[in-house]
């Protein structure tokens, strides 16, 4: 259930006056950080001149929260004095808002970020920033994860302004408002001049995340904090890991179907012997 949900007017529809004319875009921004923060807010000045952005994000922080959506809670949506509407929700419930009834409207394009801090390797299963981008594929629409390598947004005029340059051209190929697709994009907190070429890459992958950390509260109760991502184990070249670590800027294909196509020869035959087994007792 939706309340208390003011509407935006449609603004008139730009054009983008580069080589080809292009229509402008219509692009839903949103995050895991919080519609405050200052990934989202860098990237919507950055994205303004070339699109038409809305940005529909989470009240607070929510990261870790992968492609959780809230069914035990009403969701509302409040509007900002800079025009960004935000959701006392996840990540993925504010696309899911926004392409279901907010906007009014299919946007060309989501974005999620930019996120403060990396999301590579296995962090794409936990990450908010990409659950929110996630939901804008399933809802067959293109969509980019964007994510800095370090937190504490250093550079983050550069990240922004390589994701506007990214998407401009991603127009100009036709990729976007077309077929879905899904990216991960890493950008290490570098100066835009230092800035390596995108690098189409393969996920890498993490060591165990470090042990929780136990802590006693003043009423004596005992409490966990989860413990920090583990280090990064497969690390070799033509990983994001490796990518980002030589300054280039990781853009990562994901899919939604997690089949182990690979081996599903081997569990037909396991099945087999499994189902004759059980039929037999």
């Amino acid at each position: 259930m939706i309340e208390r949900v003011r509407r935006s007017p449609r603004r008139r529809v730009r054009t983008y006056n580069g080589p080809l004319c292009m229509r402008a875009m219509n692009i839903l921004l949103c995050n895991d950080d919080g519609y405050q923060a200052p990934g989202i807010v860098a990237l919507h000045a950055a994205l303004a001149s070339v699109a038409q952005v809305q940005v529909v994000a989470p009240e607070h922080n929510n990261s870790a929260k992968s492609n959780a959506l809230t069914l035990n809670a009403p969701l509302y949506v409040h509007e900002a004095a800079n025009g960004f509407r935000y959701v006392n929700g996840t990540p993925a419930d504010c696309v899911h808002i926004a392409l279901t009834g907010l906007l009014g409207y299919r946007p060309d394009l989501v974005i999620s970020g930019i996120n403060n801090g990396a999301n590579m390797g296995d962090d794409t299963l936990y990450s908010g920033t990409v659950g929110a981008a996630m939901e804008g594929y399933l809802f067959g629409i293109p969509a980019l994860a964007v994510s800095q390598v370090d937190k504490g947004w250093g550079e983050l005029d550069a990240a922004a302004s390589t994701v506007r340059a990214m998407v401009v051209q991603m127009q100009r190929e036709r990729l976007v408002g077309g077929q879905p697709w899904l990216l991960n994009i890493n950008i290490p907190n570098l100066p835009l001049q230092a800035l390596q070429p995108p690098k189409l890459c393969r996920l890498g992958r993490r060591h165990a995340a470090q042990s929780a950390i136990r802590q006693e509260n003043p009423r004596g109760e005992t409490m966990y904090w989860i413990g920090a991502a583990g280090e990064a184990r497969d690390a070799s070249e033509g990983t994001d890991f490796h990518a980002t670590a030589h300054g280039h800027v990781a853009v990562t294909p994901l899919q939604v179907d997690m089949t182990d196509h690979q081996h599903l020869g081997y569990w037909s035959q396991t099945m087999a012997r499994l189902a004759g087994a059980l039929h037999a007792a």
